[in-house]
């Protein structure tokens, strides 16, 4: 197996195409790239903007270029000894009518060949929950008709462009008659007729007969554990592979799957040994993937989670905490929150899964001639479900693994006061395959449909639900990141780093992807209000009161409440462009035009006094009205001070984004540059995070030199500097793919004094050695003069090379940073 180096991830579609990244082949070399990592480049939805919504899975998408220009950037990646790694999306498809399969499915219903290909629920209709009301107040409003289908001529009952064809035991032998059909009664009659019915989209919730990706209706579950589903879903992805166009695949959603084991080891199986695989993973602290997988490692959440312990000042965390609710005037109980959020999700967003759960555990009983009703058991199974500490256990058919065993037991301890023992005892005996064989079925069935749930539950209930109502810190509500409070400590990032190169020393390791809440430059700036709580939130208290005439009372309240403006001014704090002047209206516009949608998906994923399916548009209007007027070239007052008062942190967040780029680059992992982010990445949620970047001016930065100068400030500013660190490393890793691979990490720590501001470590093998030292928490003290650090007898006595500067240094026993200056980074490779 060929493992990367270092991956480039690139975005396509948006005007990204094949012989659009051909072109930036020879930039991605003078990187120091070894593999292109690419979005998912099979034919999705017209205007699709990101590729997860495959209509066709054994097409190559002809927006991009089609086949023959995906065989073009093949062979100009081959020629340019550059490896390709392709997205795959295994868990769902388009619920669209582009969608052949699904076509046929809705034509044909149970009786379709690709019916079983579908997680779709046969005891009742298909529901297609695409109306924007119900049926028959569609049908009233004359939005509903029969008309022939563009491309078969059949009929189909059209509703504004989409036709849904009409099952032919509706129509065959009167096809004239039922398209001259245009009555009502006569219409709905038909209606009733088809193995499908047309919804109203906000019935999804719990009406739904299909298994769907998260929330989104649009995307289906296909269900690749079956043989025949895998084989055709997955033909043009194993070509690819076996004639060498592509060496790795990058797996989406692991965890939607029914059986994510069995699915990896077929796909290994199917693949070969040779292709890299890496999955879409999200571990909880503590958590590692299955041993029993055959991959690399996961696409590196974990990571970021990690960067975190070294960069958050530990000492000053509780600080804000308590700023922030001296600011809300409320207590922050993330406990409490945690449990609303997930309460939410069960009770209301995935209130049709879990009723499904429900209904199975119900009739389960009966064949078990269990004495409880159903009342019981939705008490038992909510609180399980919201107690869930991770996103799924890993039971396959014949029962649940230990370690999953050892999870349900922990997480029934936790709920045994909350629901009927006798209830909670049963749930686990099915989950465990502890029932009778007459059970054995319904048993697999529920254990499979409640580990498909438990992940979507986590995943909005803290990503986009909690992390989008605690504002304490938003750097750290981040995907994979802890929803509750915890220690930061520099120890707890090294034993993480020693845990990666133990467990999955081939895994990518992530700093910005395109589902990342911020980009990574962002995130290493607001880490810095850790350092100085009471200074950003004297800060805070100011800007209010400038904005006060700007609050707008309402009947629910007043808009925006403290805890969303002190949202507001830390995410505009993370956004800011670095050489963004307070007079410079042009860019003023631009960066409101990003900011302003930023503003309306966060008060709707909040869930508060908005939403996605029932928007407030009073309270959105007050909100962004203020945010408008925050961003106004008019409002100078504000504008000046906001800048001058950035501009400490600003500086530290600079540091911080080369110590996070340092330890990528150097620490265990593959390490991924997400499109863009070698220079700057202040990018907000998606959409903002998949917005192509400007290739032509970051070719040209690389090209302009080949010196490392810390001493230039507009190399600081536009990402020069980290572009240049991030090439000067991935050649060294390049060159010496043994030692970033397998080489031992050795945590380092500094003594004397500010010791605390140095985070060292050393990689080894039998061959080199690589000494790492970068600077952390320099907010006020912007020093490590006075640190020193002890050398074990491996990496003493020996002759370095400075890779970032070209100085020689000989170490003996102990490397002093007296004269280091704190802003810049050492790596240090013996000669």
């Amino acid at each position: 197996m060929t493992v990367p180096t270092a991956t480039y991830r690139i975005q396509f579609r948006n005007g990204m195409t094949f012989d659009r990244a051909i072109e930036l082949i020879p930039y991605l070399q003078r990187l120091g790239i070894s593999h292109l990592y690419a979005s998912p480049i099979f034919t999705a939805t017209r205007d699709s903007t990101h590729g997860y919504d495959v209509t066709d899975a054994n097409e190559i998408d002809p927006a991009l270029g089609g086949r023959e220009g995906f065989d073009r950037l093949s062979a100009a990646l081959q020629q340019a000894h550059l490896g390709l790694i392709l997205d795959i999306v295994p868990n769902h498809m388009a619920a669209s009518l582009e969608n052949t399969w699904w076509q046929d499915v809705i034509e044909q219903g149970e009786h379709s060949r690709y019916a079983c290909y579908f997680d779709i629920d046969w005891s009742r209709r298909l529901t297609l929950p695409f109306l924007g009301d119900d049926f028959d107040r569609v049908l009233q409003n004359n939005e509903l008709s029969i008309k022939p289908h563009p491309q078969t001529g059949r009929p189909a009952l059209a509703y504004y462009d989409s036709f849904y064809p009409l099952t032919p035991t509706s129509w065959e032998n009167r096809v004239d008659e039922v398209l001259a059909i245009t009555d009502h009664a006569a219409i709905a009659e038909l209606h009733q007729q088809q193995p499908w019915q047309l919804i109203n989209w906000r019935d999804a919730r719990r009406d739904l007969s299909y298994r769907r990706f998260f929330e989104i209706t649009g995307l289906v579950g296909i269900r690749v554990e079956d043989e025949d589903v895998f084989n055709a879903s997955h033909a043009l992805i194993l070509e690819l592979v076996h004639h060498g166009a592509v060496s790795g695949l990058r797996v989406d959603h692991i965890d939607g799957l029914a059986d994510p084991q069995g699915y990896l080891q077929r796909l290994r199986k199917a693949a070969g040994p040779d292709c890299y695989i890496t999955v879409e993973k999200i571990l909880a602290e503590g958590e590692q993937i299955p041993a029993e997988w055959p991959i690399s490692g996961t696409t590196g959440y974990e990571f970021i989670a990690a960067l975190s312990h070294a960069l958050i000042d530990d000492t000053q965390i509780d600080a804000l905490h308590l700023a922030y609710e001296a600011a809300t005037e409320e207590r922050n109980n993330l406990s409490a929150g945690l449990r609303a959020a997930r309460e939410l999700m069960v009770d209301r967003n995935f209130a049709g899964e879990f009723a499904r759960l429900l209904a199975l555990a119900t009739d389960i009983a009966g064949e078990e001639q269990r004495n409880f009703g159903e009342a019981e058991l939705h008490v038992a199974l909510r609180e399980m479900l919201i107690a869930f500490p991770v996103y799924r256990t890993y039971g396959r058919h014949a029962g649940m693994t230990l370690a999953g065993e050892e999870l349900l037991q922990q997480v029934l301890e936790e709920v045994k006061f909350s629901a009927s023992p006798v209830a909670l005892s049963f749930l686990q005996a099915i989950l465990l395959g502890a029932l009778s064989e007459r059970s054995e079925h319904d048993a697999a069935e529920f254990r499979s449909r409640f580990q498909q749930l438990t992940g979507p539950l986590m995943a909005k209930s803290v990503e986009d639900t909690l992390f989008f109502r605690n504002h304490v810190l938003l750097a750290i509500n981040e995907v994979g990141a802890e929803p509750l409070p915890h220690p930061f400590s520099l120890q707890h990032f090294h034993q993480e780093m020693q845990t990666r190169l133990q467990r999955q020393p081939d895994g990518i390791s992530s700093t910005s992807t395109h589902d990342t809440k911020r980009g990574e430059d962002a995130r290493a700036r607001l880490y810095t209000l850790s350092e100085a709580p009471a200074l950003w939130a004297e800060h805070v208290t100011r800007w209010r009161d400038l904005h006060q005439l700007q609050i707008t009372p309402l009947r629910d309240g007043i808009a925006p409440e403290p805890a969303v403006e002190w949202m507001l001014y830390q995410a505009l704090a993370g956004a800011w462009p670095t050489t963004l002047q307070p007079q410079d209206a042009a860019g003023l516009a631009a960066l409101q035009e990003r900011f302003v949608p930023f503003v309306e998906k966060a008060l709707r994923e909040a869930k508060l006094r908005t939403d996605w399916a029932d928007s407030n548009e009073h309270y959105e209007k007050a909100v962004l009205d203020y945010t408008r007027h925050l961003l106004s070239p008019h409002n100078q007052a504000f504008l000046v001070d906001f800048h001058q008062a950035l501009q400490p942190f600003l500086t530290a967040g600079l540091i911080n984004s080369l110590t996070q780029t340092v330890i990528k680059l150097t620490a265990p992992g593959v390490p991924d540059i997400y499109q863009g982010s070698e220079a700057l990445d202040f990018s907000l949620v998606d959409p903002d995070n998949r917005r192509e970047p400007d290739f032509a001016t970051l070719q040209q930065q690389l090209s302009a030199t080949n010196a490392v100068n810390f001493n230039q400030q507009m190399d600081w500013l536009n990402g020069t500097l980290k572009q240049q660190i991030i090439a000067r490393i991935l050649h060294l890793r390049l060159d010496k793919p043994q030692l970033f691979r397998f080489g031992d990490y050795q945590p380092l720590y500094a003594t004397g004094e500010n010791a605390e501001h140095a985070i060292a470590y050393a990689r080894q093998d039998s061959s080199d050695t690589l000494l790492v030292v970068v600077p952390r928490l320099l907010l006020d003290s912007q020093d490590w003069a006075g640190a020193v650090i002890q050398l074990p007898e491996s990496l003493a006595h020996r002759r370095y090379r400075n890779l970032l500067s070209g100085e020689m240094l000989s170490l003996n026993e102990q490397l002093s940073l007296e004269n280091m200056p704190y802003y810049a980074p050492l790596v240090l490779i013996a000669s």
